[in-house]
């Protein structure tokens, strides 16, 4: 199973919503494909919201712009 990093590559704030650069979270994949673009981003969202508590689905479109994905393993 592929290990992905998801970092914020730019702060912004949307709909109330903080984004910090440099916040990151870290997504095991049953597939080889970027987290970030497959199923509507669900296991980037699920890992944003149990590390920092942010709900990423109002802002979904814009925050996607501002991650950075990187493979690990």
């Amino acid at each position: 199973m592929p290990l992905y990093r998801v970092t914020i590559k730019r702060s912004m704030t949307t709909n109330g919503i903080r984004l910090e650069q440099g916040m990151s979270v870290d997504v095991t994949t049953p597939t080889t494909t970027n987290p970030v673009s497959v199923n509507g981003g669900v296991l980037v969202k699920e890992a944003f919201a149990r590390i920092y508590g942010i709900d990423l689905s109002p802002i979904w479109l814009s925050a996607k712009a501002a991650m950075e994905v990187v493979k690990i393993n």
